[in-house]
Formats: C-alpha cells, structure tokens, sequence
C-alpha cells in the first residue's frame, strides 16, 4: 500500500478510538451504556441496523454474485422489506408496551424466567459462534486487501472495536455504525464512477451490454422452488420470514430500535433499513457487473473478485478508501455483536442488576471470547466458517416460534415449550441433509416449533388459559 493508504486507514482507526473514548464520558449507568437513555433518534437507529447487517463478507461477496451471474439476490432484499414490517407491527408493540430491556423479557414475563434464560442462551450462543467465526471471515478479506498476516489482521479489528465499544456503549456503536455505513456504502458508489470513467463505451451502451448477457436480471423464474434458494417465490418467502426473524427475535438487530423514545421512531427505523439494504446491495451489485465488463469475465476465486479489484486496479487514495470501507463492514457488525451479548448477559442471564463497571466487564470478557474464537481456526477449515455463517438458520426459527406462542392466551408448560424449541432446531440438521433449500428452513423449523409445542402440551399437560397475552 502507498503512504496515502496508510494515512486514511490509520486516520479512520485513530477516529473510531477517539470517538469512542470522547463519547463515553455521557454514560452515567449500564441503562445508558446499552439502550443510550432511549433517545436515539430514528435515522441513526436505521443506519445502524443496515451497518450490524452488513458484515465484511457481504461488502465483498456481493459484487461477486454480479461478477458471476446476475441480480437474482435482489429477491431476497423485497422479502426483507416485508419481513421488516411485519417486526414492525407484530412484534415491536409487544416489546413497546412491556419497557423491557431485552426482548427475551417478553419471554419471562409469558413464560417464567426458566424460558427467559433459555430463549438467551440460545441467541448467546448463536450470535457468539456466528459471529466469532464471520470475525474469522472477515480477518482473511482484510488479510487480502491490506496484505496483513491474519492473526494481526484480526487482532486490530478486534482491538480498535474493543476500545470505542467498551467506552461508549451501544450511543457510540450506533453513531459509528452509521458513519461507518456511509464510509463503505461511499466507497462502492465511487469504485462504480471509476468503472464508468476507466471504459471506453458510454453508460448506455454498458447498461445495453449487461442486459443482453442477462446479468441485470433480478426474478428468478426457476420453479425448482423446494432445492434453488433464489427462485424467486424461494427467495422472496424466504428473506421476509428471515428477516421477520434476524431483525424481530435476534437481540442484536432490536437493541438498536429499543434505544429509540418511542414505537412510531422504532417503526420509521426498522421499516427504513430495509428500503436501504435493498439500494446497498443494488449499488454492490452493479458494481459487481461493472467489474466484469472491466476484467472481461476472468475465472477468479469466489468472493475475491471485488477484493482483487480493489487492490490491483484501485488508485492510491481511493483504495485507502475502500479498504477503510472494508474495516468500517468488518467493525460495525463486531461491535454489535459485543455490546448486544453483554446486554443479554447482564439483563436476561443476571437479572439486570449491575453497574456500569461491571457492564464494561462483561462486555471486555464477550469481546476476548470472540477474538479467540477467529485466532482458533485457520483459513483452511472452510466447512467450519461455512457453519459459522448458517448457525442463525438453525436456531432464528425456534426462537421467532418462540415468541409467536407468547401472543397466545394458551399457558404452555416449560418442558413443552423446551421440546418445541429443540424439535425446531433439529429439524434443520434434517432439511439441510435432504437438501432442501436454505430459504425453506425457518418457516419450516417455525412450524414445527407451533406444532409439536401445541401437541406435547394438548397431550402431556391440562389446557390453561392465561388471561393476558
């Protein structure tokens, strides 16, 4: 890298620790330090949940999937919109009116603080093996973009994140989220200018190339909808009941809307990232297309093109720029991860009684777990980074089913409620073997979750009817 490189991604290293040192001084208690006094405002909510979502590998295998085929993966983007509506209006009142903490209260309050603590031991461990080894994944992009040894790699992502998180809590993750959105969402808006600028034919005569190869097309008319997960009912069921899911029952995702003052600011943010994840992965995707007119369709690795890109045809400058970008999606999606496991640890696993040293001290211990975990694997154990990316598709549906039964006026005895979740959970093992698509797993896993919780309980124990939801 030249020396301007390394002056803007040292600059932005240097900003993200100041910020967060500076903007620590605000927190009084561990209420500020992990829901910022619930006086977020909505925009900066919203950009900080598209940030959490958007990890280094989706900087970087977005483009790919351009570079390769086509915009099928828009699909997806349109059920996450729906998806995020309906959180919006099915689960947020709920967590509204109860003032909880944590969403996984709502399960306390319905079904006793056995469920409670279960229901987070299922989102820690989950949320900490996902993400302990997407911190891996995303150690081995920057180790190819900067040309850094993966162990060093990983341990100044997981250091400078350490620092600005424990400092100031979940008001300085989500102000940097959104700056750092910005950064990355900057960077592939500009690699697309100099695409168009670096090529010899004019914009119309690109756009009328990339639509007689087919690579501008976005539905997939595939009706193997059970085994192709971007078919286009596939995909589209699939990412609404996904993002249902990932941003309704995963704490990460909903910690950032609770820290807004109200319901309605809540709605405007979670319906808000949905519209802009769909325009990130467009501007990503065209870049991906523009890419491979630029390098002529090239047999490269997957998930490297926009990488190699970066670093062989990018100018000094905009390369630091981009590899900041890089950092900024490696970053924001660690340091939600850290502060939304202390949060539960604190308030669901210890009752919510604990001051703000004692916050930061759990929030420094899930911090260390998680960088050791990434320096554990090597880059080679391919198939345990693979898991590491699916471990959500396996436990979001028991949960989301979860919570859908907690808005019934039926009181579930606990060992059904336990037999449902796990029956949720394993039939996933059971999809995947038989090669059903990954789209189809939560709305399955859903089902069974209702249906075998439902039965157990109709069999096994007296029907009792509560008389609050």
């Amino acid at each position: 890298m030249q020396n301007i490189d390394l002056a803007i991604i040292t600059l932005f290293l240097i900003g993200n620790t100041l910020f967060g040192l500076w903007h620590g001084k605000s927190n009084k208690n561990s209420g500020d330090y992990f829901h910022g006094g619930h006086n977020m405002p909505w925009i900066i909510s919203m950009l900080s949940i598209v940030a959490s979502e958007t990890s280094v590998l989706t900087f970087v295998s977005i483009p790919g999937l351009a570079y390769r085929g086509d915009w099928s993966f828009l699909q997806l983007a349109m059920g996450y919109i729906i998806g995020r509506i309906l959180v919006s209006f099915v689960l947020l009142p709920m967590y509204f009116k109860h003032g909880v903490s944590t969403i996984y209260e709502v399960i306390g309050i319905r079904f006793g603080r056995g469920m409670q603590k279960l229901a987070a031991l299922v989102f820690l461990v989950t949320r900490t093996l996902g993400d302990g080894i997407r911190f891996l994944a995303a150690g081995v992009v920057v180790q190819v973009v900067t040309g850094w040894s993966l162990p060093l790699s990983i341990m100044i992502i997981g250091i400078v994140t350490l620092v600005y998180t424990l400092s100031g809590g979940i008001k300085t993750v989500i102000w940097l989220e959104s700056f750092q959105f910005a950064l990355y969402l900057l960077g592939g808006i500009l690699s697309i200018v100099f695409l168009l600028h670096s090529m010899d034919q004019s914009i119309p005569e690109i756009m009328a190339s990339l639509e007689r190869s087919g690579k501008l097309n976005i539905i997939n008319t595939d009706t193997h909808l059970l085994t192709n997960p971007l078919s286009f009912f596939s995909a589209f069921i699939g990412g609404a009941l996904l993002s249902l899911s990932s941003h309704g029952v995963d704490y990460m995702m909903v910690q950032r809307v609770l820290g807004c003052k109200d319901l309605g600011l809540a709605r405007k943010a979670m319906i808000g990232s949905g519209f802009f994840v769909f325009f990130q992965f467009s501007v990503f995707l065209f870049a991906g297309s523009l890419i491979s007119i630029f390098m002529h369709g090239a047999t490269m690795q997957k998930d490297r093109e926009f990488a190699f890109f970066i670093v062989h045809y990018l100018p000094a400058g905009l390369k630091g720029l981009l590899i900041a970008g890089v950092l900024s999606a490696a970053m924001s999606t660690h340091s939600s991860a850290i502060n939304a496991l202390a949060s539960s640890t604190v308030n669901d696993m210890l009752g919510g009684k604990a001051s703000l040293g004692f916050s930061r001290l759990i929030s420094l211990v899930w911090a260390i777990l998680l960088i050791i975990i990434a320096l554990l694997f090597d880059t080679g154990n391919n198939a345990i980074v693979m898991v590491g990316l699916e471990i959500a598709s396996f436990t979001y549906g028991g949960l989301l089913g979860l919570f859908l039964l907690s808005k019934s006026k039926r009181t579930f005895n606990p060992v059904s409620l336990g037999i449902g979740l796990v029956a949720s959970m394993g039939i996933v093992f059971v999809l995947k073997f038989l090669g059903l698509a990954w789209t189809w797993y939560i709305s399955v896993s859903v089902l069974v979750n209702l249906l075998v919780t439902v039965g157990i309980d109709m069999t096994l124990f007296k029907k009792r009817v509560s008389q609050s939801r």
